[in-house]
């Protein structure tokens, strides 16, 4: 009896510990009526409380379950029981503190920001719907933004289980910020929409075959292949924010992969990422493919000149010896062959970059440098535009920064959570 009476006040603090943590609305998070522009839509707040609920349910019947049978189970079966109910108890713990941090920021200093990023990321899902209509299946929830802790941003795409969230699939995407860089010039930022873009689209695997196939008929090297195969991810998003920012992005992802020669001359077996040399080698390719051939050759100089890869390295052989053969059939590949689930278009079509667009984003540089924002570019050429306008040293950083910034926060719409309202895509 005495056991039976300890795990009873075990079950008792379990159940005190049961359905507090099923819900989720702005009051809970901290958001005062001055922060409601910036905060998450009525929607994300309910695909949260979905989940949260759904994983509530699953708490509720576990811990009915051992209150039912504590005293006829065998002890053995009634500590499996408890730790079973535990494990739901965790899952919504971990669940409901993702959603608390990354809702819960919409209440601090870095609102602002985390909206305009919130902009800019749901400006090039639009890019995508004005030149490809239909081609998502379904409608789609925005990504949100928030700050954290690491090097570079970050994403979590929709759909992908965590395992931060105890295999609990994420219900939209979820964008890393972080702290210092709340700034609307980051390219590397695009390269992480452009992630969730690949998820979207449908064309994550299909890419990556494609790749395979175009490498081991250009050099029949299985080992290359497995490679190019890893990296398929990181390159299709590297060229889908050439798309999405032009030129400036790719200078932009230059400066973020510039490191000592040690790490960017270093070959990581296994990384998913390509080795920073080659892979802003690809980045001028893409430029050259693009039409910006000037940009392309300034930035290959530009690199080659602060790597010189015949000096001491750490990159396989045939990696370097191949490089200038396979670059130019993996960015052809990505970028400009079509697929299946993009309605026999390539990447090319569905975000389209042209020189005017460049040009207008030149001009919209020259209005920042001036304290004007220029309101004919959309906010992901306004990323771009930020950049260009930074290395001029005409206007100072936090000004430019807030001048853009306090601009794109007030264009992100909160009443319009979603990104797409259209049937599935035909073609898909």
């Amino acid at each position: 009896m005495e056991v039976r009476a300890f795990l009873r006040t075990k079950i008792l603090t379990l159940a005190a510990r049961a359905g507090r943590l099923a819900k989720i609305n702005k009051t809970s998070v901290g958001i005062r009526p001055q922060d409601l522009p910036y905060a998450p839509s009525p929607d994300h707040f309910r695909a949260a409380n979905q989940r949260l609920a759904k994983i509530n349910r699953e708490v509720m019947k576990r811990l009915h379950h051992v209150q039912r049978t504590w005293t006829i189970a065998p002890i053995p079966r009634v500590l499996t029981d408890i730790a079973l109910v535990e494990r739901e108890l965790d899952r919504a713990r971990r669940a409901f503190g993702l959603f608390f941090e990354i809702f819960g920021q919409r209440g601090s200093m870095f609102a602002p920001s985390l909206d305009a990023y919130d902009a800019i990321a749901a400006d090039c899902y639009t890019a995508v719907r004005q030149a490809a209509p239909r081609i998502f299946r379904g409608s789609l929830l925005k990504p949100v933004c928030y700050m954290e802790h690491g090097y570079s941003p970050a994403t979590m795409r929709r759909g992908v289980v965590l395992s931060r969230l105890l295999g609990e699939p994420n219900p939209f995407p979820i964008i890393r910020i972080p702290w210092d860089r709340d700034n609307p010039w980051q390219a590397v930022f695009l390269h992480e929409v452009a992630h969730n873009l690949q998820a979207d689209l449908g064309i994550w695997q299909e890419n990556r075959q494609a790749v395979l196939k175009r490498v081991l008929r250009g050099t029949a090297d299985a080992a290359l292949t497995q490679t190019y195969g890893r990296w398929h991810k990181e390159i299709f998003a590297d060229l889908a924010a050439l798309l999405l920012g032009g030129p400036a992005a790719a200078w932009g992802m230059a400066i973020f992969l510039a490191n000592p020669a040690t790490k960017a001359l270093t070959y990581r077996p296994g990384g998913a990422h390509p080795t920073a040399y080659l892979r802003v080698l690809i980045l001028a390719e893409m430029l050259r493919r693009m039409g910006f051939a000037q940009d392309s050759q300034r930035l290959k100089r530009v690199w080659q000149k602060l790597y010189q890869a015949a000096s001491p390295n750490r990159l396989p052989a045939r990696l370097l010896r191949t490089a200038n053969i396979l670059i130019p059939k993996v960015v052809d590949e990505t970028a400009y062959q079509t697929r299946r689930n993009l309605g026999q278009r390539a990447l090319v079509d569905i975000i389209p970059f042209t020189a005017k667009d460049e040009a207008r984003i030149k001009a919209g540089a020259k209005a920042l440098v001036q304290g004007k924002v220029p309101t004919n570019l959309p906010p992901r050429h306004l990323v771009s535009a930020s950049a260009y306008a930074l290395v001029t040293g005409k206007i100072a950083p936090r000004k430019l920064s807030d001048l853009v910034t306090r601009h794109l926060s007030r264009s992100n719409d909160p009443s319009t959570p979603t990104l797409t309202k259209t049937p599935t895509a035909i073609a898909a």
